[in-house]
Parts: C-alpha cells; structure tokens; sequence
C-alpha cells in the first residue's frame, strides 16, 4: 500500500512538473517569436531609413525663374568640388532633402538659364540627387562651414562621421544576432539568444546614438548657417524610421535575454528536481 502510494505521489508530480514545464516552453517560445518579429520590423525600418534621401527636409518657395545665380547655384551643387555652404544653400533655395549618403533640390524640369520662362499656375518640377563621395563623408568640417581658413570644427566633424558609420555597425549587429538565433534554433536551444539578445541591445545604442549625432549636427549646422526668409525644415519619414528602430531593438533585446537567462534558470531547478 505504501509503495503504491507512493508510486502514485511520483506519478503525480511528474505529471505537474511536465505540465508546468509545458506552459514555461510556450511562454519562452512566445516570447523568442515576437522578439523575432520585432528585430525584423526594426531591421526593415534600419534598412529603409539608410537607404532614403529623406533624414532632414527644407521647405522653400519654388523657384520659378531661373537666373545665371540659379545655373551657377545647381553647377556648384553637382560639383565633385562643392564644399558644405556651397550645397547647403542649394538645400535651401530648391526644397532640399537630405539623406546619410544622397542630397536632393527639386528644380523646373525645363531650366531656362538666360531668360525666365513665362509665367503659368503650374509647371514640371523634377528631383535631382547628388551622392556623398566617401571622401566628403570623411572631410573635415569647418568652423565657418565654406571658409577653409576659419579652422576645423572637431564636433561636427565627428558628429557627421558617427551619424554616417552607426547606422551600418547596428544594422550589422542585428544580421550577426539573427545568425545567432538562427544557429539557437538548429540547435533546439534558447540559451544561444542572450548572445542575440546583447547584440540588439548595442544595436539600438548604435542606432539611439546616430539619432542623437544627426539631431546635434543638424542643429549647429543651422547656428552657422541660418536659414534664408521663407525657408523652414523638418525631419523627415527616414529620420522617423531610425527613431522607431531604436525602441524596437531595445524591446527585441529585452525579450531575447528574458527567455534566454529564464528558460536557463527552470532547466536548472528541473534538473535539480529530478536529481531530488
């Protein structure tokens, strides 16, 4: 009789112990699923906001006319030589967009360069885009932006190199962590995502960092130059996109090192249990 109660008492608790950690499997699972769903979102979002022209935004009057100081104005603008005020006041006269490797002006698709065209409500406009060399990436910025003899700004200048590089080392980061969680899966283990979940933590860092340097650089750039009468910016959708990345990688790391360091845990105290 005692035997079998006692048979009956293991019995029991192994049933327990296998349902409870039946449930503990779907809640990490669970977890390990939206922390995947949330690094591919942030990951997209990443990839999207390098990829476009549209970081900051100038809003300007369209210039209808167009005037040897327009010409000479869109010449600089395309120029290999064109130092930051030279391009920056085309930003400002053509409702500039600007992105981590790409400027943009949006002028008159048919530019009448000697002699202004009539007058009409509605004409063509056209986008034009001008690529960062990596050599301007990397250029030193100057304390009077346009006066080579005004001495170099060490703040903006590292500022615009962090804003351009950061974004590259997070979204590396959140491909090497999906290799991790890849290789977690195969092995039929969440122990590997805590490496997973540490790489998208750095990577939101990298991410909040290269927000930070943008919104800094963007905001000494305007004390030395001003914005003309007529013109204002604003931050664009891509800008948007690297701000809502960063959450989503803090939220994916979290996830990540919860079901990683906690299903870790309850196979101790199972192995534990089954050792008593």
């Amino acid at each position: 009789m005692g035997g079998d109660r006692l048979e009956n008492k293991t019995s029991v608790s192994v049933a327990s112990w296998s349902s409870l950690n039946a449930r503990m499997d779907n809640r990490f699972a669970t977890a390990f699923v939206i922390a995947c769903v949330l690094s591919l979102i942030s990951t997209i979002y990443m990839a999207a906001s390098i990829g476009t022209d549209f970081w900051y935004e100038y809003r300007s009057p369209v210039q209808e006319n167009s005037s040897d100081l327009n010409k000479s104005i869109w010449d600089e603008f395309i120029s290999d030589e064109a130092d930051e005020k030279t391009y920056n006041d085309a930003l400002f006269r053509y409702n500039g967009t600007v992105g981590l490797w790409r400027r943009c002006i949006t002028i008159s698709k048919n530019m009448h360069w000697y002699s202004p065209p009539e007058r009409t409500e509605s004409f063509d406009v056209v986008t034009k885009c001008v690529s960062f060399t990596l050599t301007e990436q990397f250029m030193e910025k100057f304390v009077d932006p346009g006066n080579h003899n005004s001495g170099i700004d060490l703040l903006r200048t590292y500022l615009w190199r962090c804003q351009f590089l950061l974004p590259f080392v997070s979204l590396g980061l959140m491909c090497f962590g999906a290799l991790i969680g890849l290789c977690a899966c195969i092995c039929r283990s969440l122990y590997p995502t805590i490496a997973t979940g540490i790489l998208h933590l750095l990577a939101g860092l990298c991410t909040l960092g290269s927000v930070s340097c943008y919104v800094a650089g963007i905001e000494l750039l305007h004390q030395k130059l001003e914005l003309p009468e007529n013109v204002s910016g604003e931050f664009g959708w891509s800008f948007c996109l690297a701000c809502v990345s960063a959450p989503l990688q803090f939220m994916a790391s979290a996830l990540f090192i919860w079901a990683a360091h906690t299903n870790r845990k309850e196979y101790t105290l199972m192995k534990a249990y089954r050792v008593a």
